[in-house]
């Protein structure tokens, strides 16, 4: 496993994230531990997780499945730099959400971050993360109780998710106007297929020295062989949330037909070079991976070995064009 530094700190994170999105609604609590082990063998030290997790009824049992495998002991925990997040409602289907147990009041993170870690049974959080940005609340506010937080030793370093470019310049102004250290990482939708975060929210994360956590690096299972799947008839997911219905449309369906064909030349597989693209990226840290299944880990470890050539990475570029640097790419 290759290490790298977390944004500009100076923690040491591998550079495939295991997400665990996964744990708890579609793998139970002994797979989990079993993919989490795994991971930890293969030297993947960075896990991901949200106190949302567990979707429905069941939000925050995500959590709790990490929790019960820290308590196994054998240095689990001292061993893995832990994220999650804040900022989704945890109220449960049919209930009525009750003001402030959502978003980022300093109300509701001092509660999420001691609920949180309740459930996975550890004393601090290394990244504490904002699951979405909070319009209503001014970053003041949200850097006071962060920076109480981190004098009581519960909270190590702040990241973002989905956040703009501006949102992270404003957020890192207005902490170093504090004195505070600010965001050290924005988790991102970002992959091939979907290059926005280019346009403004990667240069401004390696302007502020943020490192870039790209999610969702297969689009939903698009660049993962979709295709050549559904051909083979394996019955494997192949699409999911924004991508559902991608297929569908003609000309993604030639884009990931041009991929897939590109990468069968090359000897390669689609989604350990949809990883190792965005390893080579500028800013990117490491890119989640969210396997239900041990095999699924061990295909994406392999990305981590894979070096693509300067002739595929172009082919790929003309499959996937992204935006362009700004404002050139939406100027003169």
């Amino acid at each position: 496993m290759e290490y790298t530094q977390l944004g500009r700190t100076g923690l040491k994170v591998s550079r495939l994230v295991l997400g665990t999105m996964n744990f708890g609604p579609q793998t139970d609590e002994a797979d989990s531990h079993a993919i989490m082990d795994a991971a930890l063998d293969a030297g993947i030290n960075f896990f991901d997780t949200a106190n949302a997790y567990g979707w429905g009824n069941n939000k925050g049992r995500t959590e709790e499945i990490i929790g019960s495998w820290f308590a196994k002991g054998e240095g689990r925990r001292d061993k893995t730099v832990l994220a999650t997040k804040v900022y989704a409602n945890m109220a449960g289907d049919g209930e009525t959400p009750w003001p402030n147990h959502d978003k980022l009041s300093a109300l509701n993170i001092r509660r999420s971050v001691e609920a949180s870690l309740r459930r996975l049974g550890t004393d601090h959080i290394d990244l504490y993360q904002f699951h979405h940005v909070d319009r209503a609340t001014p970053w003041d506010e949200i850097w006071q109780a962060m920076d109480v937080l981190v004098q009581q030793g519960k909270v190590l370093y702040a990241g973002s998710s989905n956040h703009a470019g501006w949102h992270i310049a404003q957020a890192n102004e207005t902490a170093a106007r504090r004195g505070s250290l600010g965001l050290v990482s924005e988790q991102c939708l970002y992959n091939l297929a979907e290059r926005r975060a280019e346009m403004e929210v990667v240069p401004a994360a390696e302007a502020y020295g943020l490192g870039v956590i790209p999610w969702s690096p297969l689009h939903g299972g698009l660049l993962g062989g979709a295709l050549r799947k559904a051909q083979e008839g394996g019955g494997a997911r192949t699409t999911s949330g924004r991508a559902a219905t991608a297929l569908e449309d003609p000309a993604v369906r030639a884009r990931i037909e041009s991929y897939e064909n590109l990468v069968a030349k090359h000897g390669l597989e689609p989604g350990e070079v949809a990883l190792a693209w965005l390893l080579s990226r500028p800013g990117v840290t490491g890119p989640i991976v969210g396997p239900r299944t041990a095999g699924q880990l061990t295909s994406a470890l392999r990305a981590v070995e894979l070096e693509l050539s300067e002739e595929l990475l172009t082919a790929l570029d003309e499959i996937f064009p992204g935006p362009g640097p700004s404002p050139e790419a939406f100027a003169w």
